[in-house]
């Protein structure tokens, strides 16, 4: 798909495509070739307000609009993503940098979403009983909140914008979403779809800003949910704006996953699974593995099959066919990923594989795994988010348990064994809210709720599955008496 270098359009707003009124403006720039793909001024906070006007004055009729007539504009929109998922997921490569294939397999993630938006006038029914006193029955009903937002990150366009869209839209809310400035046209090209279905005005808006949209949906009265994804002070901070502002609010953070190899593992299929996890989509992602830990004498089979396996990774632009791991997002990027790299060599550690030293305009970093640093250390407890992986040694699976549940983050962890105890024990004790147990990546189906713990995740309910429908909806309670005396009188 071209996209053109001229000032976009890239607000859509009660039904309208406007450009952002700030003084502000982004350059939206190929980071495997440093290609001018867009510039887009943007949004003030004049805009954003006007996007939570439009979507305040469609709530009142969308949230009439029974559940069965509203999953029909999901339905459409599924097919149109689908027809149109090429398109998408290579425009997701330009602006992102991953490599197409983990962009197809982005959108379908996000696509299992809004199937199982679909299903909402199922999930969202309440319960009843009759007689809780005699003659007096009581019900609870879902009712949708109004105006929610969601502020999403650079690393998956596609998907988290998904994680919480169809939700709102299906339970009867309307919306309004805030994509990264850094990736706005994966979104543009979802809502010119989303306009597609016959969708009313306003239902539906997207803002693309940066702080002052985001301060303006935190204080705005009348938004009454913020869903967030992206690093743990920001989190922090959305989560403490939006909950003293009066809203619901869900923000998840960042991560420091670790995987835990066994003894008794498949050293070939382990080492495999982790270099995917940790070096895919070049581990800007928040379940990528960042640390991996061998117990007992696993360390040197596990290394030497885990080297041999990303010192073949292909680095290089997504949309080439040889390519299997992309660049980073930017420059500035880059720089600090290096720069924390540098800085633990500096202070013990040790390469195993070098990726620092690729040449060429684009944002590239190879694959790199350092060994030979302490639990201590500062990097071990900091988020990379880059195609850094960190190995390191244990005597047994309780030490093992005992270092990573000191992290201060709780989003990820996963064991690699053949042990059903050992498999058990580690389910049982890990402090996070994803657990894999040979497996990689812990994403949890669209059905299951995106969990995470401690500086991970602030909030009580997480996105997707029954935790979307929960969040997006208000519980009342009606409790009935219609004595006969009363019926006579009509």
């Amino acid at each position: 798909m071209a996209v053109a270098t001229a000032s976009l359009e890239a607000n859509y707003i009660g039904g309208e495509w406007i450009p952002g009124s700030s003084e502000s403006a982004v350059d939206i720039v190929n980071p495997a070739n440093q290609q001018n793909l867009a510039h887009i001024a943007l949004a003030s906070e004049a805009d954003t307000v006007r996007a939570i006007e439009a979507a305040a004055a469609a709530f009142p009729d969308w949230r009439k609009t029974p559940a069965q007539d509203r999953i029909q504009y999901m339905f459409k929109f599924r097919e149109l993503l689908l027809e149109n998922a090429d398109d998408i997921a290579r425009l997701t490569t330009q602006e992102n940098g991953k490599t197409l294939a983990e962009a197809r397999a982005e959108l379908q993630r996000g696509i299992e979403n809004v199937e199982v938006s679909c299903g909402m006038p199922t999930m969202m029914q309440g319960y009843n009983l009759e007689d809780v006193s005699r003659g007096i029955d009581e019900i609870m009903i879902r009712q949708p909140l109004g105006v929610t937002a969601a502020i999403t990150p650079f690393n998956f366009p596609s998907m988290i914008p998904l994680w919480f869209m169809p939700y709102a839209l299906t339970t009867g809310n309307t919306f309004i979403l805030k994509p990264s400035e850094r990736v706005p046209l994966t979104a543009k090209i979802m809502f010119e779809l989303l306009e597609k279905t016959g969708l009313p005005k306003g239902v539906a808006n997207l803002v693309v800003g940066a702080k002052a949209a985001v301060d303006t949906l935190l204080h705005h009265p009348d938004v009454r949910a913020i869903s967030f994804v992206g690093s743990t002070p920001v989190a922090k901070y959305v989560y403490g704006e939006g909950s003293v502002h009066g809203k619901r609010v869900q923000c998840q953070g960042g991560a420091k996953n670790y995987v835990v190899v066994m003894p008794d593992a498949d050293m070939d299929m382990t080492a495999k699974i982790v270099s995917d996890s940790a070096f895919g989509c070049a581990g800007q992602r928040c379940l990528a593995v960042s640390v991996a830990v061998a117990v007992g004498d696993s360390s040197k089979p596990f290394n030497k099959a885990l080297v041999d396996l990303a010192s073949k990774i292909k680095t290089g632009d997504g949309l080439q066919a040889e390519t299997t791991m992309g660049p980073v997002i930017n420059a500035e990027s880059k720089k600090r990923i290096l720069s924390v790299v540098d800085k633990g060599l500096s202070q013990g550690g040790k390469v195993l594989l070098d990726g620092r030293k690729m040449e060429g305009a684009g944002n590239f970093i190879a694959p790199t795994i350092i060994s030979g640093l302490e639990y201590s250390h500062p990097l071990m407890g900091t988020e990379i988010f880059g195609p850094v992986l960190t190995v390191n040694e244990s005597n047994t699976l309780d030490d093992a348990i005992a270092t990573l549940s000191q992290s201060a983050f709780g989003n990820s962890a996963a064991i690699f064994t053949s042990s059903g105890a050992a498999a058990r024990k580690f389910r049982y004790e890990v402090p996070t809210g994803n657990v894999g147990v040979n497996i990689g990546v812990a994403a949890p189906m669209a059905y299951f709720p995106f969990s995470g713990w401690r500086d991970s995740f602030m909030g009580v309910l997480h996105g997707q599955g029954k935790d979307a429908v929960e969040f997006y909806t208000d519980k009342k309670v009606v409790i009935e008496r219609w004595p006969k005396e009363w019926s006579r009188k009509f």
